[in-house]
């Protein structure tokens, strides 16, 4: 298999060369002419609705709180609003105060572009030079979601640069190299776990090596050690380290902060296992060991979590768990519910790199590491039961709950709308939009989780970023 990749990317390279110097131009004749007074203050005129600032958006669980979205959809489609072109990368965008934050990559150069949301008008960009290089031969963009938080935008690249910029102007307040700082190896496919902010804090996975290490083989990965910064804190308004914990490697999943009880809990899907930590100290309250047996396996799905219960899932090896956790007084005690470890092939979820959606005590996900097979499945949260599963023939793919409905994007560019419901599951509508010449729109692969904000549905394939209408204005 890595050979037929290794094969693969000339040919990769040779298709998107004239793509890739056409962006470049675009890029530079955009410096050159880009407004130096952005507009200011609140550019929404579709007043009802949310931002959408972090990944996976306000409550970290894909699950919007806007209603009125169209079902059916008409038999052509959406109305599509506004389409761009989009450089290499395979994070989300984020949005706020109606601007759209899209994070990506143009030859040597990463990208973070500010557009209007409602319009695609570029009002800024920043970019900063980048020389990333996949191991696997995928996409040498960013990996994670941009994060805004107040007045700024948080950036994290593929090769550890750590920018914070004015969400207003794009002018650079603070930067820091995590890979250098804290002598990160580089994993498998670069750095992907997108930040969170706690109160003054910005949580980041970096997971550094001890600096002797720095020299060791791809193929010794496995006896690379952690050095104490498997989570860094910095200050979000200095970028000052305030802490680091944990000799955990990092992995992909974002790190998660929640009330479980009357503590406040941060929940890390590291590369060994799951991390709960104090997020205001970094002091450890547990690790859960799961991850596959393989060397060439990641944690890249977010943990779920509900009351006093977190479920965690991951496509290489083990599956799925359930865990609860007791955090009455000064007690910390890890209980597992149930566990796909021992199942065999008969696993109750394996996610790749979509998060479950929780939702009247089921979960729903694409479940399956590659594209065939790949399959939704509705699965009982408190027994591991599998109640129904179906496999639209879309590759994997991301869901987005909102008014009753999953949006289900495939990572060929098919867009699904699904009735969240756990009797079975009812397709209510296909669309796959396209571009003039018939092909899709948004080309393979469409790895982003969909985006919903103010009514309008944001969507990114390898090539494009398009806007396109879910709820009517």
């Amino acid at each position: 298999m890595r050979t037929f990749i290794t094969l693969l990317i000339p040919c990769f390279c040779l298709l998107h060369w004239k793509e890739s110097v056409a962006l470049e131009q675009e890029l530079t004749a955009v410096q050159e002419s880009q407004a130096q007074d952005p507009p200011r203050g609140d550019l929404r005129t579709r007043k009802k609705g949310e931002d959408w600032k972090t990944f996976l958006g306000p409550t970290q669980d894909s699950k919007s709180v806007e209603t009125g979205v169209i079902s059916p959809w008409p038999q052509d489609g959406l109305n599509v609003r506004w389409t761009v072109d989009s450089g290499e990368g395979y994070g989300a965008p984020a949005t706020s105060l109606g601007r759209l934050y899209h994070f990506d990559r143009i030859r040597n150069s990463a990208r973070l572009r500010c557009l209007r949301a409602e319009t695609g008008e570029l009002l800024w960009e920043f970019t900063y030079a980048c020389d990333y290089a996949d191991r696997f031969g995928y996409s040498g963009g960013p990996r994670c979601s941009p994060l805004i938080d107040e007045d700024r935008v948080y950036l994290f690249g593929p090769a550890g640069m750590l920018h914070c910029l004015n969400a207003i102007n794009g002018e650079l307040i603070w930067k820091r190299d995590t890979s250098g700082d804290f002598h990160v190896i580089q994993n498998f496919f670069g750095v992907g776990s997108t930040p969170v902010v706690e109160d003054d804090l910005l949580l980041c996975v970096v997971g550094g090596s001890p600096a002797e290490q720095q020299d060791m083989p791809p193929q010794l990965f496995n006896e690379i050690a952690g050095a104490g910064s498997g989570i860094v804190a910095f200050d979000k308004l200095t970028g000052e380290t305030r802490y680091q914990s944990s000799d955990e490697l990092a992995c992909y999943a974002s790190p998660v902060v929640r009330e479980m009880g009357s503590r406040r809990v941060g929940l890390a899907f590291l590369r060994g296992g799951l991390l709960g930590f104090e997020p205001k100290s970094g002091k450890s309250i547990f690790h859960f060991p799961w991850r596959a047996k393989v060397w060439e396996c990641v944690n890249a799905s977010n943990p779920v979590i509900v009351d006093d219960q977190i479920f965690i899932s991951e496509s290489y090896g083990p599956g799925s768990a359930l865990l609860k956790l007791n955090v009455a007084g000064n007690e910390n005690s890890l209980e597992v519910v149930w566990s796909d470890e021992n199942k065999g092939r008969n696993k109750s979820l394996q996610t790749h790199w979509n998060t479950p959606i929780h939702l009247d005590g089921y979960l729903y996900a694409c479940s399956g590491r590659d594209a065939n097979p790949a399959e939704l499945r509705c699965v009982e949260m408190t027994t591991g039961q599998v109640i129904w599963k179906h496999d639209p023939e879309i590759g994997r793919s991301s869901l987005l709950y909102a008014d009753g409905h999953f949006v289900c994007l495939g990572e060929y560019g098919d867009l699904l709308l699904v009735k969240a419901q756990p009797d079975e599951c009812e397709i209510i509508s296909q669309w796959q939009p396209q571009a003039a010449d018939g092909s899709p729109l948004l080309r393979n692969p469409a790895w982003a989780a969909p985006i919903p904000s103010h009514g309008l549905l944001y969507l990114r394939g390898a090539n494009k970023l398009i806007c396109v209408e879910l709820i009517p204005e």
